[in-house]
């Protein structure tokens, strides 16, 4: 089965995160929530989510997927922190299924990975860099960007169909009542 891991910081959007840690675990992909610091993690709207495990603990190359999940100011904190960039660009490098959604694409555009690739994000934050585009999801090669709280079935399932093929990601989409994959 695919691993995927999931990097919280203080502030993250818990739809965001909670929508993809179910749906990519209900799909049967082994999922690991790491916390940037302490496994107790809060988020924008005040829910606390237990991380697994912190990123320190783990090599994160040992994961077929990266998804930072958006909110502020987790996206920031995520954007400043040197062990997400240096792992955001050694997941592009190695063409490892790497995902952001709604601020956290401004993540991918610091670490220097979206130089003329097609991506989006919550309104109002920039991707000099990248072609944008105003779609709930867009995938360009192995990066897979969102644009928010209401695109995380959609961003989801995207990340299920890469990782377990689409009929999984249509039977997965179908479980949940959702229109399509």
């Amino acid at each position: 089965m695919p691993k995927a891991i999931v990097v919280l910081a203080e502030g993250f959007e818990e739809i965001e995160a909670v929508t993809v840690l179910d749906v990519l675990r209900r799909a049967g992909v082994t999922v690991t929530a790491a916390a940037l610091s302490g496994q107790a993690v809060r988020g924008a709207h005040d829910i606390v989510v237990h991380a697994d495990v912190t990123l320190d603990a783990v090599d994160g190359m040992d994961f077929d997927a990266l998804v930072l999940p958006g909110g502020q100011p987790g996206s920031t904190h995520l954007q400043r922190d040197p062990h997400v960039l240096s792992l955001v660009r050694r997941f592009v490098s190695a063409s490892k299924l790497t995902a952001a959604i709604c601020a956290a694409p401004t993540v991918l555009e610091s670490a220097g990975v979206l130089s003329g690739r097609r991506a989006t994000c919550y309104p109002g934050y920039e991707l000099p860099s990248a072609r944008y585009e105003e779609s709930a999801v867009v995938e360009d090669g192995c990066i897979v960007t969102s644009r928010g709280a209401g695109t995380a079935f959609d961003f989801s399932l995207a990340l299920v169909r890469r990782l377990c093929g689409a009929s999984l990601a249509q039977t997965t989409a179908e479980k949940l009542l959702v229109a399509s994959a």
